[in-house]
């Protein structure tokens, strides 16, 4: 692994950028991060050696870090490859039965195992799990009521709605110094399979867990206003008011929902930020620079 050329700075400059860390290493020592890894950060093969060397730094300076991770284009390309096109309502992908083989197939067996294999690789020790292992996830079939009618009911198919979660599996693992990475799929009562949101089980997993933070990467700088503004800091009230006027809609609305659900459920701070940035994640968490949203409950 070659790491980068840092012959040109200055001995006390680099000192002053390791001892800036210092803070909030002391602030989150121990205490559980939740990252949801999707977008850029997970497809280009630089920024996923950069993710899975933030995930294990995190780990070795005393945080909890916990990954969810979705698997949108991996999952698109899997269906075109078997001739087959994926279908969204409301930002929900509908998954048939058939559909829901090649979900578990692509997320719990290709996805899961190349970030498992990344973190590894990168001196850490993560272990894959889906909603099934120690009983975690348990789903129900979501049901999906029309944005603009709430008479109207979408059938999207296998796909769940989170009835709880049991996180000692999770907690089990991260005292034993592993790190855990998580296929976003639930079971239900027959045993039958759920495709659950990546974003919502971030969300939720956050909430049991009572993480300290949820952090959310994304293809966006974080969530932009009307004008393409960047926003660094959010309330539940201004979120609403973007809602109702149709700022945010499509693919942010299950990451805003999710987010503002953990801000709401006591996760102190939930950032939605630019999985395109080189370790985003590191200087989200390590460092006083925003890059990103930050929402807050109140």
């Amino acid at each position: 692994m070659q790491a980068p050329d840092v012959t040109h700075i200055a001995p006390r400059e680099k000192a002053e950028i390791l001892s800036q860390a210092l803070p909030y290493i002391q602030r989150f020592h121990g205490k559980t991060i939740v990252v949801k890894y999707g977008g850029n950060a997970m497809t280009d093969p630089a920024l996923q050696q950069d993710f899975a060397e933030d995930v294990v730094l995190l780990k070795l300076v005393g945080l909890n870090p916990v990954v969810v991770h979705g698997g949108g284009p991996q999952i698109e390309n899997a269906l075109k490859r078997l001739g087959k096109q994926g279908t969204f309502i409301q930002g929900m992908r509908v998954t048939d039965a058939e559909t829901m083989g090649i979900v578990e197939w692509v997320l719990a067996g290709e996805v899961q195992q190349e970030i498992v294999g990344l973190i590894n690789k990168a001196g850490g020790k993560a272990v894959g799990l889906t909603g099934k292992d120690g009983a975690m996830i348990r789903a129900r079939k979501l049901k999906m009521v029309d944005s603009k009618d709430p008479s109207i009911e979408h059938d999207v198919g296998q796909v769940g709605d989170i009835e709880s979660i049991d996180p000692s599996v999770v907690k089990a693992l991260q005292d034993d110094a592993f790190i855990p990475v998580i296929s976003p799929l639930g079971f239900g009562q027959e045993n039958e399979s759920y495709n659950i949101n990546a974003d919502v089980v971030a969300g939720k997993l956050a909430e049991v867990l009572k993480a300290e933070k949820l952090v959310m990467l994304t293809n966006t700088p974080g969530v932009l206003d009307k004008e393409g503004k960047l926003l660094t800091d959010l309330s539940a009230r201004q979120i609403d008011a973007m809602f109702a006027d149709g700022t945010l809609s499509g693919g942010m609305l299950p990451k805003i929902a999710s987010a503002l659900d953990a801000a709401r459920a006591g996760v102190r701070a939930v950032h939605i930020i630019d999985g395109r940035v080189p370790h985003a994640l590191l200087l989200e968490v390590l460092s006083d620079q925003a890059y990103g949203t930050m929402i807050r409950s109140h």
